[in-house]
């Protein structure tokens, strides 16, 4: 197995890793977006979906640990390939990621992805310590769609999310594309059609997730 390991930890190695990791948080991103679609439904068709994984609780736990360590090791990986590059050919560097040869996007890589990264964790904890340990006035059992309506209610609260959900566009906008390129699925027939994909992808999670907190905010100030 020791070839496995050292291609592994190869720089292409490491690449077709972040590939992969990245399609699958891709992945968890669109099932989660349907799942907070749901809050423009209301809270009874909501607060129902929330109770049904409530009853799977100890597997959904499981699979937000492993996606957080899957992000962890991606970022991770894309911190370390970054500075591997930039040391072994510090000038090469330079030139390649001028404006003239790459776009934005891959040049925001590594800031927009640190940003998710803490993003997530300040999120993670926050629901974790919501849902589990917290209480709330009105004395429902399940106040899934009120706590959420009562942060977003907030302007620093819903500004914040606002931008880190541009962001997150942001970096999936090259993401995407990266990928089926890392993964050698580039050639001139299908790569226009991976980049119209993959902003498509980017534009639907960012308006899709953003949507959420200018909604509840704006509902907030009706009820004033």
């Amino acid at each position: 197995m020791g070839w496995l390991s050292d291609r592994l930890s190869s720089s292409i190695g490491k690449k077709i890793i972040m590939a992969l990791s990245g399609l699958l948080l891709i992945l968890f991103l669109v099932i989660h977006l349907l799942n907070n679609l749901l809050l423009f439904l209301g809270p009874e068709i909501f607060n129902d979906n929330v109770e049904r994984l409530e009853a799977v609780k100890p597997l959904v736990r499981v699979i937000e640990i492993a996606l957080l360590l899957i992000f962890v090791f991606h970022i991770y990986n894309a911190l370390k390939l970054w500075y591997e590059n930039k040391k072994a050919n510090p000038n090469k560097y330079a030139v390649d990621a001028s404006s003239k040869n790459s776009t934005i996007y891959s040049r925001s890589m590594v800031i927009t992805g640190v940003i998710i990264l803490i993003f997530l964790l300040l999120h993670l904890g926050t629901f974790w310590r919501t849902f589990n340990f917290g209480s709330h006035s009105s004395g429902d059992p399940y106040p899934f769609y009120t706590i959420i309506q009562d942060a977003f209610s907030n302007p620093f609260v819903a500004l914040f999310y606002f931008i880190v959900m541009i962001i997150l566009g942001f970096h999936l906008n090259h993401a995407f594309q990266s990928a089926f390129q890392t993964m050698g699925w580039k050639n001139k027939k299908y790569t226009p059609i991976v980049e119209k994909i993959g902003t498509a992808i980017a534009l639907i999670m960012a308006i899709g997730f953003a949507s959420i907190p200018i909604f509840f905010y704006v509902a907030s100030l009706g009820g004033k």
